[in-house]
């Protein structure tokens, strides 16, 4: 399938007789992408994947409140920046570890996974994204690797472009800092 725009693919899921296709069209269009930032917030690709199915599970069941304000892609980041934090959170809750522990048991796995491929650099970016507070590190995640706009941004985490700026400036003085210190 070729990409479409937005209105053509809820056109076709309004569409009781093209419904399963739109939906279709949905994920092939933007699976990639969701995934992408999701398995930037969780490292674990397994995770990753199951919160890449969440997201499309709760849009299919919630497109009927899509507004259209926005695009389907920040409406569908949104969902998935939520659930990728609302994982986070449990996993902390259900587990109860020290922060430190869980930072050394993600680096541990960046070293390891068959999924992390990269040079140096990249594992060590990877390891200091981790010191960072979560929504901190959703909001250099979006702006750098997505290279989404502050404005979208805005949209999909619900705070203000001020706040975001100074959230993005604070992550990159810290990444700044920790890897001249290794």
């Amino acid at each position: 399938m070729r990409p479409l725009d937005d209105l053509a693919i809820l056109a076709l899921i309004k569409d009781p007789s093209t419904k399963e296709k739109g939906y279709r069209q949905l994920v092939e269009q933007y699976q990639v992408r969701v995934y992408g930032i999701i398995r930037k917030m969780v490292l674990i690709h397994e995770d990753a994947n199951d919160i890449t199915q969440n997201t499309f599970i709760k849009a299919f069941k919630n497109i009927d409140k899509f507004k259209g304000d926005a695009s389907i892609f920040t409406w569908l980041y949104r969902i998935a920046t939520n659930e990728s934090l609302n994982f986070l959170n449990k996993k902390k809750k259900r587990i109860f570890f020290q922060i430190d522990d869980h930072i050394m048991k993600m680096e541990n796995y960046l070293e390891k996974s068959p999924h992390i491929d990269g040079d140096k650099i990249e594992v060590l970016l990877q390891k200091v994204l981790l010191k960072l507070p979560e929504k901190q590190r959703l909001v250099f995640n979006l702006r750098y690797f997505e290279e989404l706009s502050y404005e979208d941004i805005s949209t999909i985490t619900e705070t203000s472009v001020g706040a975001l700026k100074a959230s993005y400036h604070h992550a990159v003085k810290k990444i700044e800092k920790e890897i001249k210190e290794e």
